[in-house]
């Protein structure tokens, strides 16, 4: 049976006023079940990270959210660093600018080895995890992550860097519709439509890296994990290729460890199967 063809459609045509409505009610119910003053927030520049400082806003005001932008000055292009300030000056935050050049240096330099740039750059990402947990710690906030549906599903973060984190706002939404929240939120488009980079390293672009744009990324997700179709339906509904589909979801089964708790033995195989009588 031919199925009828998914497209990017399918996915963005959302009621954004309600998801925005929502997701801002989930921030407010988060906040208060801790207890929190407030949250914290990575600002980095890109789509992700502004679109969830633009819902905590909306969700708790401009005076119960901090962020906190952190450039390495080897590695950060200045216009990322510029659209971050240009974003906190938007939504009216208070917010720290802080270079983790010197922190990461010393890193290498204490632990004398030359690591490579993988390493370097999950470094970086668990740096700034550390620095946003010692604010909130600080300051009794949350820390609310920027990491979205894409990203979660295909493991595309560092563990313990940027997946480490209190809730996370926008991990329902596909990046393509992230984008379009973004601009009904009113990010600047430039903003919403900039080409997503963790930029861990010099020049790290993250379709680059995953070898297909987020627009295929997103449909074979769609295909696979919402409408349930296995690799030859998918491939037929979203006219991908055979190989993206197949990567997309090799990545997901090969990042399982990174949404789940470290695992530890069964105590019913342990402690009490060898309890002494």
């Amino acid at each position: 049976m031919t199925r009828r063809r998914v497209s990017l459609e399918d996915i963005v045509n959302l009621d954004y006023r309600g998801v925005a409505e929502t997701l801002s009610a989930f921030i407010q119910s988060i906040v208060e079940s801790a207890g929190a003053k407030g949250v914290v927030v990575g600002v980095s520049g890109g789509v992700d990270s502004a679109t969830t400082l633009a819902l905590s806003v909306k969700a708790l005001g401009p005076e119960r959210v901090l962020a906190l932008i952190m450039p390495d000055s080897d590695v950060t292009p200045i216009q990322d660093v510029e659209d971050a300030k240009k974003l906190v000056e938007i939504f009216g935050v208070e917010h720290r600018t802080i270079d983790i050049k010197p922190i990461i240096e010393r890193y290498v330099e204490e632990a004398n080895i030359k690591p490579d740039r993988r390493s370097l750059g999950n470094l970086r990402a668990r740096v700034r995890m550390t620095l946003l947990y010692l604010y909130a710690n600080m300051h009794n906030l949350l820390v609310a992550g920027t990491g979205d549906r894409s990203e979660i599903l295909i493991g595309y973060f560092t563990k313990y860097g940027d997946g480490a984190v209190d809730f996370l706002p926008i991990g329902s939404l596909y990046k393509t519709q992230v984008r379009r929240l973004a601009l009904h939120l009113g990010i600047p488009e430039n903003i919403a439509l900039k080409p997503s980079s963790p930029r861990l390293w010099p020049g790290h672009l993250a379709e680059k890296e995953l070898g297909m744009s987020y627009e295929e990324v997103d449909l074979a997700l769609y295909a696979l994990f919402d409408l349930g179709l296995n690799i030859d339906e998918a491939v037929e509904a979203t006219g991908l290729p055979r190989e993206k589909v197949e990567r997309v979801l090799m990545m997901h089964k090969a990042s399982e460890h990174k949404r789940r708790m470290p695992p530890a033995p069964d105590p019913s195989d342990t402690v009490w199967r060898f309890k002494k009588s």
